[in-house]
């Protein structure tokens, strides 16, 4: 990594010294989180949030050395949004939603992530990685129960049947502390990953991407570009996106033969960058190189130590499929051990975890995978067929369907013992064990709000209003649609199918739990039980 200019954006945060290094004996708190990265932040702000004090270690005291991740997904953003950050986030962004396929010197096709109305959120948002960070911090600095220590490196751990104890070490030496729930999001090369002897399974494959940020002052659109052996980077292929600042992210594929420290060199990658920018003046601002990697842990759930993150899982950076999956781990585990670390759901229901992240996570190596096929031909069979579909996506629907500059990042749908299948036909677009779409509503006092805000963090039963009133659930909040909330425009009634006396339950991650045509007590019970998983399912 190349830090080009010295202004680059950096935040410090000071070590200070905490009283269990003081303590005879290790301290024991319900839940240590290890990384400050977007995933361990966004972990510890949500069990924060649902009462669970937090010990977050981080072996830095900084963030922000190059834009790093830039590009969340709308469901992220929703994400994001329950944390207290998605409106921030989503107004320091550019938010974009149109990306341009180019083949050598021409356009092949365009595509629209959003083309329909009615959502809170963008369909992504181009963000330096340490503006999202700052944020995140600045979030969890707020809540009480958070106790976040910079400068402290894990460096042993022994993992025992009701939880860990961490060796940690600082700048005025070592102490332990133990905990009930060690979360480890501590990144690609994470310490409690290696500590507790987890190997990765999977590929690395052999290329290399040199990546850039430029500040720049162009008026060029803010869509995704990519292309296929442009004049300027001819044989390879290279991508643009805007960030804020006036900040571009640009990325040449370089090979795999290439040496890392002669590519980063100001005055190589600045070659590059003339030949694409044509004349436009320009600052070089962060210069790196990557690899591809699409692997994970045969397993994310390890006794009481649990993986997230890179920790867990990796891929190709096309398709934004890292961050965004990442932060998608930290909301299905943060609930869930919520109510365990409470005592109103079974140390199981953590098994879900494991068994619906796994299932993201192979969808998203999957995904990264043929991205990264597609990308890097292995063979000169494999590119002639992928030149001639990049040659015929330009007139022809069927071929644009099999070109991939990297499937962009979508939310996971989970085949999942906590979902209750379906026994009453619905429409809609959704179906148990997928996240709810947003809509836009109004609220019984005729204010304009958006469904997923009105949700909440708990358990909750929409009910459309059939003139009954359903009887109080123990932990689960009622909002009646036709009463609590109105449909605003109709695409409540697309997207969720309603009919008088529907009921949805949903997940306090916002993910479908079970559905009815009518509100039936037992058969809700028995879906909130499955959905904790106090039954078998």
């Amino acid at each position: 990594m190349a830090d080009v200019e010295s202004r680059q954006a950096l935040y410090r945060f000071a070590y200070r010294r905490s009283p269990d290094q003081d303590a005879a004996d290790p301290v024991r708190h319900p839940v240590v989180v290890v990384g400050a990265g977007p995933v361990g932040l966004a972990a510890a702000i949500d069990l924060c949030q649902r009462g669970v004090p937090v010990v977050l270690l981080d072996d830095a005291d900084r963030i922000g050395e190059g834009s790093r991740g830039i590009c969340y997904s709308k469901h992220c953003l929703e994400i994001l949004d329950t944390l207290g950050v998605g409106e921030a986030v989503a107004a320091k962004g550019v938010g974009w939603h149109v990306g341009k396929v180019h083949f050598r010197d021409r356009e092949v096709y365009r595509f629209d992530l959003l083309p329909e109305p009615g959502h809170k959120m963008p369909a992504f948002v181009n963000l330096q990685q340490y503006y999202l960070e700052k944020l995140l911090v600045e979030r969890l600095e707020r809540l009480p129960g958070a106790d976040i220590r910079w400068r402290n490196r894990v460096v042993g751990l022994e993992s025992t049947a009701d939880g860990a104890c961490l060796d940690i070490d600082t700048p005025e030496g070592r102490y332990r502390i133990a905990a009930d729930w060690l979360v480890a999001a501590d990144g690609a090369r994470s310490t409690i990953r290696d500590l507790i002897g987890i190997d990765f399974v999977g590929e690395t494959f052999r290329d290399q991407f040199l990546i850039a940020d430029i500040r720049m002052q162009a008026d060029l659109p803010a869509i995704r570009q990519f292309w296929f052996e442009p004049p300027f980077h001819s044989g390879q292929s290279a991508l643009i996106h805007k960030q804020p600042d006036d900040v571009w992210r640009v990325d040449f594929q370089i090979g795999w033969d290439a040496d890392p420290r002669e590519e980063t060199r100001p005055e190589r990658v600045r070659a590059r960058l003339d030949r694409m920018m044509e004349g436009r003046p320009y600052d070089l601002v962060w210069v790196s190189v990557y690899t591809f990697q699409c692997r994970r842990a045969e397993r994310f759930v390890h006794g009481r130590v649990i993986l997230a993150g890179d920790a867990a899982h990796q891929v190709s950076p096309f398709g934004a499929r890292g961050a965004n999956s990442g932060i998608e781990d930290a909301q299905n585990l943060a609930w869930k051990l919520a109510l365990v670390v409470s005592g109103e759901a079974p140390a199981r229901l953590l098994d879900s975890y494991d068994c619906e992240r796994i299932q993201a996570a192979d969808v998203n190596i999957a995904h990264s995978t043929r991205s990264t096929d597609f990308l890097v031909p292995k063979s000169p069979g494999d590119k002639v067929l992928r030149d001639a579909v990049l040659e015929l996506a330009r007139d022809h629907g069927f071929a644009r369907r099999m070109v991939n500059s990297g499937r962009l990042h979508t939310a996971a749908i989970y085949d999942s013992t906590l979902s209750t299948p379906d026994t009453d036909p619905f429409g809609g677009q959704m179906r148990p064990g997928a996240p709810l779409p947003d809509a836009p509503m109004v609220d019984a006092a005729g204010r304009q709000v958006w469904l997923l805000n009105a949700l909440g963090r708990d358990f909750t039963l929409l009910h459309a209003d059939d003139g009954t009133t359903p009887e109080p659930l123990p932990g689960v909040r009622l909002l009646r649609i036709g009463r609590d909330l109105h449909d605003a425009t109709g695409l409540f009634a697309v997207r969720y199918d309603p009919a008088p006396g529907s009921c949805w339950l949903v997940r306090p991650d916002h993910y479908l739990a079970a559905r009815f045509r009518r509100y039936d007590r037992t058969r809700i019970e028995a879906a909130l039980a499955r959905a904790k998983g106090m039954t078998d399912g």
